[in-house]
């Protein structure tokens, strides 16, 4: 299983990001996630780099694969906008890049004013979408007059040779299906043997499967949980809320629900590495082929170097 690192956008700023990537790049780490938000999960977090500006900072600092996890391009951002941020971004990176998509979070997409499509339409909006982009990477100018979306004489001239992969978030049997029938490979943020067979019996085969976690590191494991519990208690929400609820004010109020010793369960804190490899085996032994690993809070160095002696 290949181990990479998370870039959490949400939390820091484009300089952290960038120094990061190269932290990452220099411990062995075998690839790049980054997160596309236009908010952060909640205030505290404080962030949110536009990023398509930084996969094109990173292609002057690594040489690693970079996948957005994940990009929702449906709502606000045209798929035929996407299709050449996607294509410029795999040329920037020699063909390195992965589009990770899939039908997002109201968080992020209902700044435009648009109506909160249901879980239903946004995954014929994403089927459509992604058919909309390939058509781009193709060549030549495409007219699309689709349910969802209209391109009109749209060509994407700067592209790579091979198309953008794409690869798609899913969690329920309708998604699955989605993924199994259209994505390159599979993207997944729990160690869920049942959904990673779902993906591959519903046509995903032997592609690869993705999977990401996060950790934060501190000298003591408490200090990691009230580090963690403060930036990242949205991580404990249940259910389907971190689609619908709209903004960061209503995933703090949500957020009050979730204890420490819920993030204690739920995020490997403090210094050990045995809390490390325990996730690490829990995505192994799900049968995930990359897994990803983002730090929360100051120490993402220490993280870093831990997994530099420890595990690459």
């Amino acid at each position: 299983m290949r181990i990479g690192y998370f870039l959490s956008c949400e939390e820091y700023t484009p300089a952290q990001l960038i120094e990061q990537a190269r932290m990452a790049q220099d411990a062995g780490f075998r690839g790049l996630w980054i997160s596309d938000h236009y908010h952060p999960w909640n205030d505290e977090q404080g962030q949110s780099p536009f990023v398509w500006s930084m996969i094109g900072a990173l292609s002057q600092v690594v040489d690693i694969p970079v996948t957005t996890a994940v990009t929702c391009p449906i709502q606000r951002i045209h798929p035929a906008v996407v299709a050449q941020a996607a294509a410029t971004s795999a040329v920037l990176h020699d063909g390195r890049f992965i589009l990770g998509a899939g039908t997002g979070e109201a968080l992020n997409e209902h700044v435009t004013g648009e109506r909160w499509p249901s879980a239903g339409e946004r995954l014929e909006m994403l089927e459509e979408a992604v058919g909309v982009m390939r058509k781009l990477w193709d060549g030549g100018f495409v007219n699309h007059r689709g349910r969802h979306f209209a391109v009109e004489q749209a060509q994407v001239y700067t592209r790579t040779p091979t198309p953008p992969r794409v690869y798609l978030s899913a969690f329920g049997p309708k998604a699955l299906d989605l993924a199994g029938r259209i994505a390159d490979g599979y993207i997944l943020t729990m160690p869920d043997a049942g959904l990673v067979r779902g993906y591959r019996e519903a046509g995903g085969g032997d592609k690869p499967v993705q999977g990401g976690f996060k950790a934060s590191w501190a000298r003591t494991e408490d200090e990691g949980v009230a580090t963690a519990h403060r930036l990242w208690p949205n991580a404990g929400l249940p259910g389907e809320l971190s689609q619908v609820l709209p903004s960061p004010k209503h995933f703090e109020q949500a957020s009050q629900l979730v204890t420490p010793d819920v993030v204690r369960e739920a995020i490997a804190c403090g210094p050990d590495p045995a809390k490390q490899a325990a996730q690490l085996r829990a995505y192994e032994d799900a049968g995930f082929d990359e897994v990803y690993v983002a730090n929360i809070g100051p120490h993402y160095g220490e993280l870093i170097d831990l997994y530099h002696k420890e595990f690459l």
